[in-house]
């Protein structure tokens, strides 16, 4: 039974790679249990644009900072380790995750606009990283900024990145374009070689106690799967570009769906910091028995089975499907007497 697939022109063992999990990509010895578990390749956790400018900002005050002092006054030169706080540690990060491991490792930056953090992408090349996963997180609020403006935002960054390292660079994108299929298109024809999706966007809540806004993540469930799966099988076979699925992604019969909405690989989270990286090896094997028992002989063989071209109702996964969808829907009417 052949599990193998490809990815940003990677040579995979699965489709199962484990997404920007922090805390758990954070540490070496937990890459190592996920390839001991079968990932087929990690994306690390992000670096941000904002950590990248701070550490611009502070490595130019140590500079500047006694420079009218006399020369010999040598205790005015910053430690080393201010020239460097996260960036460096990230980057010897992917060098260790290389050096422990044999699947690819794929960095992740995370930005919201244009500007010289970009740059970082080369640095992250350097050190050994097999591709980059370019996570462009933001909420416009800015009520005269146009929907034009901020998908070029978006291909700007993109190109910027590009312009900067020769390995495949991914976009993890948000949901909320006007139109996902003409953004998607235009990020591919300015050079993105994977699309993930999606983002998922982090949502405050109000401490009615405190008095304070915090924060508040919460794990994706099976059905948030629904998105991604449909917009990938909408935009298999019309756009050169890989697709991966992240969100919702828990269980083997999941990661089918999925190859065959027509995603190259499946980028799983929320299960393993709910039950566990050993998970990643129940995943597999609920994927192999399903494929046994389907006589299924590769994951290439499913791959897009069940996408929108491949579909004998093109409208299954549009507007039409609203009405059937409603008309279907058996409500229960609980304690409900005549």
């Amino acid at each position: 039974m052949d599990l193998t697939t490809t990815y940003l022109g990677l040579e995979l063992r699965s489709p199962l790679v484990v997404g920007a999990a922090a805390p758990l990509t954070e540490d070496i010895d937990n890459i190592k249990r996920m390839e001991d578990a079968g990932a087929a390749a990690v994306v690390l956790h992000s670096l941000f644009e904002e950590q990248l400018r701070q550490e611009k900002l502070e490595l130019h005050h140590h500079l500047e900072y006694g420079t009218e002092s006399f020369a010999e006054a040598l205790t005015y030169f910053p430690e080393a380790e201010v020239f460097h706080v996260g960036s460096e540690q990230y980057l010897e990060h992917i060098r260790k995750a290389k050096e422990t491991v044999n699947m690819p490792i794929i960095a992740s930056l995370n930005g919201a606009t244009v500007g010289g953090w970009t740059h970082y992408a080369k640095e992250i090349e350097q050190a050994g990283a097999n591709a980059l996963e370019l996570n462009i997180y933001s909420i416009p609020t800015d009520m005269d900024q146009t929907g034009a403006e901020i998908e070029q935002n978006y291909l700007d960054i993109l190109q910027a990145v590009k312009s900067e390292v020769s390995i495949p660079v991914a976009i993890k994108l948000s949901p909320f374009f006007s139109n996902m299929a003409n953004m998607a298109k235009r990020l591919t024809e300015a050079g993105a070689d994977g699309l993930v999706f999606f983002n998922r966007f982090y949502q405050p809540d109000i401490d009615i106690e405190e008095l304070e806004v915090s924060p508040n993540i919460l794990l994706s469930t099976p059905q948030a799967m629904r998105l991604p799966m449909r917009w990938i099988a909408i935009l298999y076979g019309r756009l050169s570009v890989d697709f991966a699925a992240t969100s919702g992604v828990h269980k083997g019969q999941d990661v089918i769906k999925m190859m065959m909405a027509g995603a190259k690989v499946t980028e799983i989270v929320s299960v393993l910091l709910r039950h566990g990286i050993g998970n990643l090896q129940e995943i597999e094997q609920e994927v192999r028995h399903w494929m046994e028992e389907h006589e299924y002989e590769s994951i290439k063989q499913m791959q897009g089975s069940m996408s929108q071209i491949n579909c004998p109702d093109e409208s299954s996964f549009e507007r039409a499907q609203y009405m059937k969808a409603i008309q279907t829907y058996k409500p229960q009417l609980v304690g409900f007497a005549p």
